[in-house]
């Protein structure tokens, strides 16, 4: 028996989407095309993944996994301040840089851009956005939690710091100069004390005495 055998026909599915997203960062995921790479009927797909946005959410879950470790937001040997960089530089390592960058970025271009805003397109982008979103919003929980962060809006700071991913993103595809990896770690680390100083001064904010 092959390792696939051994597969549930679910982990077939998610295994066969997660192939066709690292080959095509802009593939649609249809039910047929999914279903015939995984080697399962399209019914048994329906089953476990009833809308192709229940596919989609999951399949980003499973990548965000495998790329963007969450033990390093855990390690208390380092600054809050270091491991939240650590985390989000994380996020941008698998677009690479250069041609690399490019290629994803065009993907991104002909798959959200030039079409006309279906539904379908809206709802796979913002499965991508709300998946970000998501894992940046554990981080800062994480350090809340352990009181490295004060408690605050946290969707909005992940809203934040995801807008300075896809700006930083961009820049990776663009022509740069020698310095681009100095600069992005420049902008990583300012973006981070604008949270965690956002949370001190907060504090201290409420912490004023009354007249």
């Amino acid at each position: 028996m092959t390792d696939g055998d051994a597969l549930s026909s679910r982990d077939k599915v998610l295994l066969a989407a997660v192939q066709m997203v690292g080959e095509n960062p802009g593939a649609k995921l249809s039910v047929r095309a999914v279903a015939a790479r995984a080697g399962v009927s399209t019914g048994s797909l329906r089953y476990h993944f009833p809308t192709q946005q229940a596919l989609q959410d999951e399949v980003l879950v499973r990548l965000y996994d495998v790329v963007v470790t969450e033990g390093r937001i855990h390690d208390q040997g380092g600054s809050a301040r270091d491991r939240l960089v650590d985390c989000l530089r994380g996020v941008l390592a698998p677009a690479g840089a250069g041609e690399q960058a490019r290629a994803a970025h065009r993907a991104v271009f002909e798959q959200f851009i030039v079409p006309e805003p279906t539904e379908q397109l809206r709802g796979a982008y913002l499965a991508m956005e709300r998946e970000g979103r998501r894992r940046v919003e554990y981080w800062l929980t994480v350090l809340v939690e352990e009181g490295a962060l004060a408690p605050g809006d946290n969707a909005r700071r992940a809203r934040f710091l995801n807008t300075v991913l896809n700006g930083l993103a961009l820049e990776r595809a663009l022509p740069a100069a020698d310095s681009l990896l100095q600069a992005e770690t420049a902008t990583l680390y300012t973006a981070v004390d604008a949270v965690l100083g956002e949370g001190a001064e907060e504090s201290s904010q409420g912490a004023a005495p009354e007249e």
